[in-house]
Parts: structure tokens; C-alpha cells; sequence
């Protein structure tokens, strides 16, 4: 089989570092129990993987409360949680930035239906998106903030979100904020203390460089009480068993069912290999980001960058006169073999942000670790003869 160029690195990073892969192969074969409900040896075991790696994410975040970290399939049922599990029993201001993820907007979307909540989009600068703050202070002096929900990299753009301005901002009208660390975590510096969120979520599959299937939040302990958060996902957590209450301690209160230790563990060697990287990762995708953003400039196609390149890294997403964003996709895998994203990439504000709504999204290039230079020269090669065509 032909070597495929992938760069949909934003979906989920491929390929995982080879500890992954053989992490994952040795607890399916040896230590695939049911951590937490046994106590025999191989389910102590797996036990201690799961608690190892909550300490390696805490660490990752500047927390020291492991058991703040609460473990779930993925980033969007962790959203899912923390969205369906805040009490909306009054009016509330939910603020989102036109960055947002669906499994932000789609919960929210969802449960504005029900419960007396408005969402409000946060003001950015369609031309440069930095930021405007006296038009949002001035939203929030009008309709005080309840929560505000941020992601910190956009999945379309790559723009890196100023979180902690926002952050701070919303703290003098004690909003909560959720901080959507998706993109985020793993690739750039995340100290949850310094952008004071509440919750902050991740995926274990995108730059954690860890398996599908696991993924979560961080609650900030100086913040989250157990009453602010009902359980959403309720069942079986191999403790007070005989309780048809959640437990109140975390991080049962909010796990319920059989831990997908095989996950985990990749996630394990993942947050491991991550650790001895230091800054490396950062570097190396932001040199391969400058990299093809000056070769794509020279050539006649509209990119969606941020004036301030330095808030920028990983996503470039773009679109060619003449052809639909699927379109170019399309050619990119069938000729060249070359792995990109088209479309709307689960984002529904941005593109009417951006205008690209009629052009079927962008094409989205989202480069990872393991890719290199002569990979993006190939893909400018690439696009070179399909606007030549």
C-alpha cells in the first residue's frame, strides 16, 4: 500500500507513537479486566494504570488532585456531562465564542429548548479575529455572563483563543467557564489555575497522541462543589453498590460504568512519551505551520489565518476559485494520496464567521508530530497542479 500524506491531524493524530500501540496490545491481551470491581490481582492492576493516569493529566494541567480528573469516551460525552449536568434553574447568559465545537453548540442548542437559557456569541474581528473587548464588556455590563464557554485552538483555523483574557473578564461577574482544550492540550502550555476555568475538557486521540475511545474533564478543585454538577450518566461504579444514588465522591460521582481500560492505557504511554517531548512538540508544529503558511501565500487560494500569526498553530484551512472544499479533498486523496479534511468540521458559527457557508466549508490541512517539510512541499505541489488544471 502506497504511503498516505496525513494531514487531518485535527480529527485525530496518526500516527500514535509506537508505546501506544504497544501498550494497548499488552493490557487487551493481559490486563483487560473490569478495573475497580475486583480484587484480584489483574483488576488491581489495571486499577493502577487508571490512577497513574489521572495524576499524569492533572500533572499536565498544573493540578494535584487526581481525582479532579474524571475520565469519559471522549471529549463530547465529557461536554455532554458538564452541560446536561449544571442546574438551569433560572435565566441564564451563555456566552460562546464563533469558534465553538458542535459538542459544545449542540448540547447548549439542546438544552435551550428546554431550560430558560439564551446563548450569546462573543464579538471577534472578522478580518484579523482578535478579539473585541469593549464590545464584549459591554455585552456583559447589558447581560451578565452565567457561563462562557471557550475553546482554546479552533479546529478550523488553528487560532489560538486569548482564554485568559476572556477568562478573567468573565470571573468579575463569577461566571463559570469551560474551557475546551481539545485542539489544545498536549501541544501548548494549559495551566487550568492560570486561566482560571472551571472545567477543563479533553481528547485523548488528538494531541495527547492517545487512542480513541477516552477523553474528560478537569475540574478546578478551588472551584467545583459536588452541588454545582448533577450526574448525568448514571450506573454501576463498583462502590456503594447498594446506593441507587451516584456516590458523592469524585471521581465515581461522574463514572459510571466499566472503565475502557484498553483506552486508558494508551492514553497512559501517550501522557508518558508526551513528558520527555518538552516543548518539542510545540516546535516542531509550529516551524511545520510557518512552513505552510509561506509556501500556500504564494499561491492563488484564499486562506482563513488570524493577523497575529504567533495565535496560530497546527490548522490551516483554505479553499480554491473554482472548486468546492470537498472537491479539492477529494482530488488530494484519489491523485496524490494526500489526507486532508473538507467541510464544515463539526463547527456551525465559524463558517458563517468566516463566509465559507456557500463554498461547502474549507479544506482543512492539520499537520501533527510525525509529519515533516517534505510532506508540505508535496502538498503545495499538489494543490500547484490541481489550480494549473
Amino acid at each position: 500500500m502506497k504511503k498516505i500524506i496525513y494531514l487531518d491531524n485535527a480529527a485525530t493524530t496518526y500516527p500514535k507513537p509506537q508505546i501506544v500501540y504497544d501498550q494497548m496490545d499488552y493490557v487487551n491481551r493481559y490486563l483487560a479486566f473490569n478495573a475497580g470491581r475486583g480484587l484480584y490481582k489483574g483488576a488491581k492492576d489495571a486499577e493502577e494504570i487508571i490512577a497513574e493516569t489521572r495524576e499524569l493529566i492533572a500533572k499536565l494541567v498544573n493540578v494535584n488532585r487526581s481525582e479532579y480528573v474524571i475520565l469519559f469516551p471522549s471529549a463530547t460525552v465529557a461536554l455532554n456531562v458538564i452541560i446536561n449536568g449544571l442546574k438551569w434553574d433560572k435565566a441564564f447568559n451563555v456566552y460562546v465564542s464563533p469558534f465553538e465545537h458542535n459538542s459544545v453548540l449542540r448540547p447548549l442548542y439542546k438544552v435551550s429548548k428546554k431550560e430558560n437559557i439564551e446563548i450569546k456569541e462573543l464579538p471577534f474581528n472578522k478580518e484579523t479575529f482578535e478579539w473585541d473587548i469593549d464590545k464584549t464588556k459591554k455585552l456583559f455590563e447589558e447581560n451578565k455572563p452565567d457561563c462562557v464557554f471557550i475553546t482554546h485552538i479552533s479546529n478550523v483555523t488553528g487560532f489560538i483563543l486569548p482564554v485568559k483574557e476572556i477568562s478573567t473578564l468573565a470571573k468579575q461577574y463569577e461566571a463559570k467557564v469551560i474551557l475546551d482544550a481539545a485542539q489544545s492540550m498536549g501541544l501548548i502550555n494549559l495551566d487550568l489555575y492560570e486561566v482560571n476555568a472551571d472545567f477543563v475538557v479533553f481528547a485523548g486521540h488528538k494531541n495527547l497522541y492517545g487512542p480513541f475511545g477516552v477523553g474528560g474533564f478537569i475540574a478546578n478543585p478551588k472551584s467545583f462543589s459536588i452541588e454545582a454538577l448533577e450526574p448525568f450518566v448514571v450506573g454501576g461504579t463498583g462502590s456503594d453498590s447498594l446506593n441507587l444514588e451516584m456516590p458523592d465522591s469524585l471521581p465515581q460521582r461522574f463514572e459510571a460504568g466499566s472503565p475502557n481500560i484498553v483506552a486508558i492505557a494508551g492514553l497512559n504511554a501517550a501522557l508518558k512519551w508526551i513528558s520527555e517531548k518538552k516543548g518539542e512538540m510545540e516546535r516542531k508544529e509550529r516551524e511545520l505551520t510557518q512552513i505552510l503558511v509561506r509556501e500556500l501565500k504564494d499561491l492563488e487560494i484564499e486562506l482563513y489565518l488570524p493577523s497575529d500569526l504567533q495565535n496560530h498553530i497546527g490548522i490551516v484551512s483554505l479553499n480554491l476559485d473554482g472548486y468546492r472544499a470537498d472537491e479539492v479533498s477529494y482530488i488530494l486523496d484519489r491523485r496524490f494520496n494526500v489526507a486532508t479534511r473538507a467541510g464544515f468540521h463539526c463547527a456551525a458559527f465559524v463558517h458563517r464567521f468566516l463566509g465559507t457557508v456557500e463554498r461547502g466549508g474549507t479544506v482543512r490541512i492539520s499537520v501533527g508530530y510525525f509529519n515533516n517539510e517534505d510532506e508540505i512541499k508535496y502538498l503545495v505541489d499538489c494543490l500547484k497542479k490541481i489550480i494549473a488544471y
